[in-house]
C-alpha cells in the first residue's frame, strides 16, 4: 500500500489524464468502439495490467480484459471493471475511473506478491455507450451470455456494419458466444463508478454504496392535431399538438416529482416536423420519453398512469396521441450482502455509510442474474456532472475508494 494517502488517487488521475488525450475530435474528449483511439487507449490499458502482474490482451469482441491468478485454482474469479469507450465531448472518468481504481488494486497487490484465494478478472469494456452502432453495453452483454448475434448487422454512420468492424480492428465475430463466462465460476461483479450525479457531493460523503441500477423504459409519444393560421384560427377552435405536447410534459414532471424520489422521468427530444413555422399552429409533435426507477413494479405501475394521463390529456384538446414503447431495462438490485460487505470497507475508512440507487445505466447491470452484483459509487464535483468535461474528480477520493475496493477484494475469503 502506498505510504502517501494520495497516491492511488494521483496515480489513476494521471492516468486518466493520458487516456483523455486519445481521441478522435480535437479539443474533446470522443471515443467509440473498433476506432484506432479504441486501439490507442486499449494498448496503453493493457500495459498497465502487465505491468500490474496481469495477463492480459483484446478478446473477440474488443474487451481488454486482465487477469490475476488467485492462490486456489478451483475458486470462481471476480469480476470487475468498467468501460473504455465515451460519449462525445466526454468527462475523462465515467467508466474509466472503473478500470483505473481496479488496475491500481491489482497493482498493490502485486508490488507485496500477494494473491488473494480468487482470482481477478479486470476488464476494460470496448463498448457500452453505444454511440458507434447504435447498441448499447456490447461488451458487458457478451461476457454475460446476453449479446444478441443479430447486432452484428447493426451498421454505423458510413455503412460499415459492427462485422466489418470487427474483422478490420482484428477480432473474431464467430467467437463472440465463446465469451460467456459460467457464472459457476464468478464469485461477484462489482463496479466502481463516478456517481455522475449530485447526492454524494450534496452529502459530503466521497463514497456509497449502490441498492440498484435503475431499470428504464423508453417510448415514443406523437400527437396530431391540426395545423392553422396563426392569426385567423380562434383560440377554442384550435388543436394545437404542441399545446397538447406541453402539458403532457409537466403531467410527467409532477407524477415523478411526487413518487418521494423513486422515479424519474423526462423528455430530452421534442420536435415539430419540419421544424415548424411562427406563424402556424403546429399539427404534429414528436416527443421520447425516458422514464426509470430502481423497482420495476413501481416503473411499469407509472408507465400505465402516465399512457392513460397523455391520453386524457388528448381526448380534452382534440387530439390524438400515438404511443410506442421502444426500449425496456429492467432493473438491476445489488445483492445485499454484498451491500453489507462494501459498506463495511466504507466504514473501516471511517467514512459514513451512504445507500444510494444509481439512476444512470451500467455494465455492472449486464451481470444480474449472472452473479452477485456489487457497486461503488464515487463522489463527482461541479455539481455532479457527467458526460461533460466539466466532469471532475479529486485524487483524495479516488484514493479512498480504491482503498475502499481493495478491501472489499481482500474481504472475500
Amino acid at each position: 500500500m502506498p505510504t502517501n494517502p494520495d497516491a492511488f488517487g494521483a496515480a489513476i488521475l494521471a492516468r486518466a489524464d493520458e487516456l483523455a488525450a486519445i481521441s478522435e475530435r480535437p479539443g474533446m474528449i470522443a471515443r467509440s468502439f473498433l476506432t484506432p483511439q479504441h486501439r490507442a487507449a486499449g494498448e496503453k490499458i493493457l500495459g498497465w495490467m502487465r505491468a500490474a502482474g496481469m495477463e492480459a490482451g483484446f478478446d473477440a469482441l474488443g474487451n481488454v480484459v486482465g487477469r490475476y491468478a488467485g492462490a486456489d485454482p478451483s475458486a470462481p474469479w471476480i469480476l470487475t471493471g468498467s468501460h473504455m469507450d465515451t460519449v462525445v465531448d466526454a468527462g475523462r472518468y465515467d467508466g474509466l475511473f472503473g478500470i483505473l481504481t481496479a488496475i491500481a488494486c491489482v497493482e498493490a497487490l502485486h508490488a507485496k506478491g500477494e494473491r488473494l484465494r480468487h482470482g481477478i478478472e479486470v476488464i476494460a469494456f470496448g463498448d457500452e455507450e453505444g454511440v458507434r452502432f447504435g447498441v448499447s453495453m456490447m461488451g458487458s452483454k457478451a461476457l454475460a451470455g446476453r449479446f444478441d448475434a443479430a447486432t452484428l448487422q447493426q451498421r454505423d454512420a458510413n455503412g460499415v456494419s459492427l462485422r466489418e468492424a470487427l474483422r478490420e480492428f482484428g477480432c473474431d465475430p464467430g467467437a463472440i458466444a465463446s465469451l460467456a463466462r459460467d457464472p459457476a465460476k464468478v464469485a461477484v461483479y462489482v463496479e466502481s463508478h463516478i456517481e455522475q450525479g449530485p447526492v454524494l457531493l450534496d452529502e459530503a460523503l466521497p463514497v456509497g454504496v449502490v441498492t440498484a441500477i435503475a431499470g428504464t423504459t423508453r417510448v415514443r409519444v406523437a400527437v396530431d392535431g391540426e395545423a392553422g393560421h396563426a392569426g385567423t384560427v380562434p383560440m377554442g377552435r384550435r388543436r394545437d399538438a404542441l399545446a397538447a405536447a406541453s402539458e403532457m410534459v409537466l403531467a410527467l414532471e409532477a407524477h415523478c416529482a411526487a413518487s418521494g424520489g423513486t422515479l424519474v422521468g423526462t423528455v430530452g427530444k421534442l420536435a415539430i416536423p419540419g421544424e415548424g413555422a411562427i406563424n402556424v399552429i403546429p399539427g404534429r409533435v414528436e416527443f421520447a420519453v425516458d422514464l426509470r426507477s430502481g423497482e420495476d413494479a413501481r416503473r411499469l405501475e407509472a408507465l400505465a398512469a402516465i399512457e392513460a394521463r397523455f391520453r386524457r390529456i388528448a381526448e380534452a384538446r382534440r387530439t390524438r396521441l400515438a404511443w410506442e414503447p421502444f426500449l425496456h431495462l429492467d432493473a438491476a438490485p445489488c445483492d445485499p450482502a454484498e451491500q453489507a460487505r462494501l459498506a463495511q470497507c466504507i466504514a473501516r475508512q471511517g467514512v459514513a455509510v451512504r445507500h444510494l440507487p444509481s439512476g444512470a445505466g451500467h455494465d455492472a447491470m449486464q451481470f444480474h442474474g449472472v452473479a452477485p452484483l456489487a457497486m461503488l459509487f464515487v463522489r463527482c464535483g461541479n455539481g455532479g456532472v457527467s458526460h461533460n468535461p466539466a466532469e471532475t474528480m479529486t485524487a483524495e477520493d479516488a484514493d479512498l475508494a480504491t482503498r475502499v475496493l481493495l478491501d472489499y477484494l481482500r474481504a472475500w475469503k
